[in-house]
């Protein structure tokens, strides 16, 4: 018998809107508790019938924190649609952004957001968890936070004019080369980005020591690991295979990104606007993985970069080498990644071709569809759109990095909800503690809900006691 209901709306320090409702047992315990993603964007259906060159500027407007990954892979869908691969300048200089992009929003969740539980404790008082508590506990640790994400919107802005929804990845390129000037003006900042990031390794690195214990039972979830790769298994954020591997880190499967439907297919609950992308070879739910950082970092072995692989070498010995199934360590994934893209900007602005101005391929042998595949920070980003002869776009799949942890950040609240709320009085930390098992995966949420036509739904109606007084259902 379900004796209570405890929601939690809304979920904060997240992007979109979502809620947690947990349904207890009569001694106390938790019978179940659900992540119900309750909005519904459905641009996957409006964007029908627009021309592809126009989408690489409609997908943006998805979301306010994700709009360079959207802008990159819808151009890159739009390159692969009109048989236009971009010359290698336009290819850099669009990882020169994205790198921007993951900068600031990497930097953004772990200092911003996940911060306030981390820096302050998930236990503090709520009216101080969050950025203006971290102001005040450490100003100065604050200010580098902030500069850090102002670095990277710094790079996006150059190059795409607006740190918001950009204007720059044309399909076939892009539609501004880099001045020497520009290149200065982001190489000026380098040091004290590496050095802010650095701190942050240390803080999560410190925290983790003395957390330990929560850390090991916080949400430790057996799953498989999706992202992108180079040769050598090396970590990718721009363009490479996709490799999967198991939850013991045996490789899966590692194939090209344009056959992402011979591999995934997509599962719905009745309770979630979110689909449940999964590896059809093994099934729903057997067949679930995880993206993102902690997903990437251990698809992958080793890192180009020279920091940020010695950091991923110490984050895989952690675990022997096999996979690290903590959800807390996402943190940690996700720094050792802002620091191979902050390494990762000064390499491309060294090669000399970034300073090209051959960036635009004006040449079109177009095709009856286009896929553009790339690592947003949230993890792996699928654009594919089918077209008319006349570039008209008859039909879009958006497979939505959040979409793809959907059952690992369902896992994870139900997880630990079971470990905290025990029988004990329910405190305002345990609750942080559910909110903070949705943080970890940094969701995007306004990116994620797309499915096309209608979902299954159940509607249940229910008396001020909670008793079911009747069921509706669709689908």
């Amino acid at each position: 018998m379900i004796a209570q209901k405890i929601t939690i709306e809304p979920v904060t320090r997240i992007e979109g809107h979502a809620k947690v409702t947990i349904r207890m047992n009569d001694d106390g315990t938790v019978n179940h508790a659900y992540l119900h993603v309750n909005e519904f964007r459905g641009f996957e259906k409006f964007c029908e019938g627009r021309m592809v060159f126009e989408m690489p500027l409609i997908t943006p407007r998805i979301c306010g924190i994700c709009p360079v990954s959207h802008h990159l892979a819808s151009a890159k869908a739009g390159d692969d649609a009109l048989g236009a691969p971009p010359p290698r300048p336009a290819a850099l200089l669009r990882e020169l952004m994205h790198m921007g992009q993951v900068v600031q929003s990497h930097g953004m969740h772990f200092f911003e957001l996940a911060g306030p539980d981390l820096i302050l404790g998930f236990d503090a008082d709520p009216a101080m968890r969050n950025v203006v508590g971290l102001l005040q506990a450490d100003p100065q640790l604050t200010l580098k936070a902030i500069n850090l994400r102002k670095w990277g919107q710094e790079i996006i802005r150059i190059l795409g004019g607006r740190r918001i929804h950009p204007s720059f990845a044309v399909p076939g390129g892009v539609n501004k080369a880099l001045t020497s000037q520009e290149r200065d003006l982001i190489l000026a900042g380098y040091d004290d980005v590496i050095a802010t990031i650095k701190i942050g390794l240390s803080i999560i690195k410190d925290w983790a020591e003395k957390n330990s214990e929560d850390i090991n039972k916080f949400a430790v979830l057996k799953s498989g690991y999706f992202g992108l790769v180079k040769p050598g298994n090396t970590l990718e954020l721009y363009d490479g295979m996709i490799r999967l591997v198991g939850s013991d880190g045996v490789e899966l499967e590692k194939f090209d990104p344009k056959k992402y439907l011979d591999y995934i297919a997509e599962h719905v609950e009745d309770w979630s606007y979110l689909k449940f992308p999964y590896y059809k070879k093994m099934g729903f739910p057997q067949g679930v993985y995880r993206v993102g950082p902690l997903g990437r970092c251990n698809a992958s072995d080793r890192i180009a970069t020279p920091l940020a692989n010695e950091e991923l070498q110490k984050f895989k010995a952690m675990n022997g080498g096999k996979p690290i199934e903590n959800t807390l360590h996402y943190h940690t994934a996700r720094l050792i990644e802002t620091l191979y893209a902050a390494e990762n900007v000064k390499v491309l602005l060294d090669d000399p071709d970034i300073m090209s101005k051959q960036i635009l391929n004006t040449c079109r042998d177009p095709k009856p569809q286009g896929i553009g595949v790339i690592e947003a920070p949230r993890g792996t980003l699928i654009h594919h759109y089918w077209m008319k002869d006349t570039g008209q776009v008859e039909r879009v799949n958006l497979i939505v990095s959040t979409g793809h942890n959907n059952w690992a950040m369902s896992e994870s609240v139900d997880s630990v909800a079971k470990t905290y709320i025990n029988g004990q009085e329910i405190r305002e930390g345990l609750l942080n503690r559910v909110e903070a098992a949705i943080r970890a995966h940094d969701p995007c949420l306004s990116c994620s809900t797309h499915a096309v036509g209608q979902m299954p739904m159940i509607v249940e109606v229910r008396d001020s006691s909670d008793n079911l007084v009747k069921t509706i259902t669709r689908g």
